[in-house]
Formats: C-alpha cells, structure tokens, sequence
C-alpha cells in the first residue's frame, strides 16, 4: 500500500509563499497545539508531534525547501543523487554519436514516477532495484536511486530493539533449587518530547540531546529457574530496548554468576568440601557428622584414617538434571590435632611415642 504524501505546507497550516518568520510562528503555534503532553489519550499524537518537527525542519532551511518545492516527497532522493533545484541535466548519445545536452521536463518526471512510460509500468524489487514490467531494467532509476532506495527500505522497515545484558549473583542453593530476584535496571524507550525524532521546535531536543531515546529505570521480578551455572542465559522476552517503525522491543538477558559457597566447590556434577575429623576419631575409628545438600549423613571413620583422605557419597553432589544422574559427593579429611594439653594427656603420647620408636 503506498505511503500517503506528506504536504508539509498543510502540516503546518501555511501557504507555498510563506515566509521564514510565518514558518516559524506556524511551527510553535503547531507544536504546542499537537504535543503528547497536551493529549495524553490520543495515540496519534507522536506521530502528529513527529510530523509537525519533520515539516519545519524542511521548510525553514533554504535549500531543503527550494528541493521540496521543485521534487515533493522525493526530494532527498535527487538532493542525494547531486541533481540541482533549477534544472536535470543529462548526456545522452544521439544517432551521429555526438554528445548533446537535455533537459528533462517535470512531465517526463511525473511520467516516470507515475508508470506513465511509452513501454509500460515501473516496478521495485529488492534484487533488482526499479524495472520496467516488461523486464527491462531502468538504467536511470538504478544510477538514481538504487543504492539510496534499498537503504530507505530497510531503514523503514520494522527494526526489533537491542537486547540487553544484566548479571544475576545467586548462591549455589538458588542455582541448585532456582530462586526468584526482582532486578532494577536502565532501558531506553523512545522520548516523549520529540517522539523520537530527536528534534523539538526546529532543534535538537533537550531531552534526549538529539538521540530520539531516553533512560527508564524498570524493576523486574525474574524467576531464576533450578540448575543453572556460572554463565547460563535466563531470557526474560520483551523487556529490552524499543523497537522501531513497529518493530518488537528487544529481550532481557541476566548473565548468571554462581558465588563461591563457603562449605562446597562445584567440579562438574560433584560436590567437594573438606571436613574435620579428631584425632582420635581418625586413629581409632568411629562416624563424622556431614551436611550434604539433602541434610545431615553420619559418615563412618574407619581406624587409622589419614589426613587427606577422601570419602566418596554417592548421589549426594548436584541433583539430576534432564539426562545427567546425579553426582557425587566428594570429602576430604583434615585430621584436628588437639589443643591445650593436660600434663597426663603429654604423658600419655610421650608413652605411645616411645612405644611406637
């Protein structure tokens, strides 16, 4: 469906003859009466506000008008092309195969963009560019405008907004059982003041210094789900940057970042932590109360168990995941030598010293 032509005159409400300073007096006028923030229930009103800005910032700028004037819609088109408001110039060989200069009249152009040639109608295609329907190419569109016109589409096209990136710290029980965090975060949405355009009253607009966007905080409140790790992705859709000419806004990704847990270490499926044993529960044997995940286990010390050693729980690591079983729980012993020696409990090892020299 063709885009309606944008009359800036009519935008503005000024005739073809008006002056700078009756431009610029209907711009203000016009401004205050479409803005957003004077019709706060009018879902047109950015898009009024947006052609208001578009119309002045044409009109007021000499040579942009004198291109309006003479080319209309397509003005940025020939300006682009180096083709001058007064006159369109071009070589062409005749029979005898001299060069000669014509002038190309407004009725030829309005042909051209009208589909109005001796050998039919023009037709746009992403591949080709501007060809007549008969399957001949149009070498003056293709020179013109085929490099311009392929950017205009894709600039006009629907644009998906930027995802953005945030971390999430979670302990290694959250990561394990999966928890829930309400996350504050800066996302941009397009500026109200000049509807994105980056333009207010002819200038560059205070509230976005020209960029068409601003800051918003938004607080979120993800659910983190069970087992992910130090780097996993949780996607939250639809919460990044805005989308332009209609297109969706971008995703929310939190980075996940396991702490460091104060009693395990996470290598693979397994669970590792070290656990301290008496002496004497290591020399002569006996159980070793052990927090796992899933509670307390008593752990049975064998006689003569060394410093280091490590004792395997089976099952007792990071519970099962989709395919993967659960895994271990690996502890190594720190064997605790005893403190503050009584005059017997010294007598007594020098005795087993000396027994075992």
């Amino acid at each position: 469906m063709p885009v309606a032509f944008k009359d800036y005159y009519a935008v503005l409400g000024i005739p073809r003859t008006a002056s700078e300073s009756e431009i610029k007096s209907a711009f203000r006028a016009k401004a205050r009466e479409v803005h957003p923030d004077t019709h706060p229930d009018d879902p047109q009103a950015e898009e009024k506000f947006k052609d208001v800005n578009e119309a002045y910032e044409v009109l007021s700028d000499t040579e942009k008008r004198r291109m309006y004037d003479r080319f209309g819609e397509d003005w940025q088109r020939y300006r682009d092309a180096g083709v001058s408001p007064d006159d369109i110039r071009g070589s062409t060989r005749g029979r005898t195969g001299t060069s000669r200069a014509t002038t190309t009249s407004d009725d030829d152009f309005e042909q051209w963009f009208t589909g109005g040639t001796p050998s039919g109608s023009w037709e746009w295609s992403e591949s080709g560019g501007f060809r007549e329907s008969g399957g001949r190419f149009s070498d003056f569109f293709n020179l013109l405008f085929g490099d311009d016109e392929r950017r205009s589409a894709r600039s006009n096209r629907p644009t998906r907004g930027d995802d953005l990136e945030v971390q999430a710290d979670v302990t290694l029980r959250e990561a394990i059982e999966g928890t829930r965090r309400k996350m504050t975060l800066q996302t941009p949405e397009i500026c109200r003041t000049c509807g994105g355009v980056g333009l207010a009253r002819g200038t560059t607009c205070p509230t976005c210094n020209g960029t068409g966007q601003v800051s918003k905080t938004k607080t979120l409140e993800v659910k983190i789900p069970a087992g992910v790790k130090s780097g996993s992705r949780v996607r939250i859709a639809g919460q990044g940057g805005p989308g332009m000419s209609g297109g969706p806004n971008g995703d929310v990704y939190l980075m996940i970042n396991v702490r460091p847990d104060p009693v395990y270490s996470v290598e693979g499926r397994n669970l590792k932590m070290n656990v301290s044993v008496p002496l004497y529960t290591a020399l002569l044997g006996g159980e070793q109360v052990v927090n796992t995940l899933s509670g307390k286990v008593a752990l049975t010390i064998p006689q003569e168990t060394q410093n280091g050693h490590v004792f395997r729980l089976r099952g007792k690591g990071l519970p099962s995941s989709g395919k993967q079983p659960a895994g271990d729980l690996l502890v190594t012993v720190e064997v605790e030598l005893p403190k503050h020696l009584s005059d017997q409990e010294k007598q007594a090892f020098a005795q087993l010293r000396d027994m075992r020299q």
